[in-house]
């Protein structure tokens, strides 16, 4: 069977992809409008770029309607977010984000969420969440750009909380303690807490082709 995108609508090209290019993580996303109104959505078109600087992609997907998310507003207007990893006990609270709120709700309130204070952005981090990023947009641009869909956002990450009690023994996350639930097709997630989950060390001359 084969897909001709070119020849596949808009929606029916987002349901193939979004349900084969699994799991995705998904980044619960803190900003606050130019006068201070906060905003907390889901997003799991989200991935990190690299560590030299640390920096990670979002990208919201335009409103229905046509129009920019509150997201990509509050960015373009402070050029400052935090990402809230996601873990299982806090997934109806995240999802109960992704409703469409009138401008200026705070999600915070409508689903019951805890905030807690960032160090070197405004924008508020999530309790709860084990680990969480506080980031600077250093990219923020419509794609494509003769009929923008979403918008790309690069954020660079400034600092990063991490609960202890998710760390193992050799002091990195340990999946199953952190237990973030992943994005998958239709109404699917997953969890990084799995008996399927398994390790793969690399492979003999790894080393040697990395220097």
């Amino acid at each position: 069977m084969i897909i001709d995108m070119d020849q596949t609508s808009a929606g029916r090209a987002y349901q193939w992809l979004a349900s084969t290019i699994t799991p995705r993580p998904v980044a619960w996303v803190s900003t606050l409008s130019a006068e201070g109104q906060g905003n907390l959505a889901p997003f799991s078109f989200f991935q990190v770029l690299t560590g030299d600087p640390p920096t990670v992609m979002i990208s919201p997907l335009h409103r229905g309607d046509g129009g920019l998310k509150d997201t990509v507003l509050n960015i373009q207007a402070t050029d400052e977010f935090t990402i809230s990893l996601v873990p299982f006990a806090l997934v109806d609270a995240m999802n109960q984000c992704s409703v469409s709120y009138p401008h200026g709700v705070s999600e915070f309130a409508q689903a019951g969420v805890a905030p807690a204070a960032s160090t070197k952005v405004k924008p508020p981090r999530v309790a709860a969440s084990p680990v969480s990023l506080e980031c600077v947009a250093v990219q923020c641009q419509p794609y494509p750009a003769d009929k923008p869909s979403c918008y790309l956002i690069l954020g660079r990450v400034l600092a990063l909380h991490i609960d202890e009690a998710v760390l193992g023994e050799d002091g990195r996350a340990d999946p199953a303690r952190l237990d973030l639930v992943s994005r998958m097709g239709g109404d699917w997630y997953g969890r990084t807490r799995a008996e399927t989950n398994f390790r793969l060390g690399r492979p003999a001359g790894w080393d040697q082709a990395q220097r």
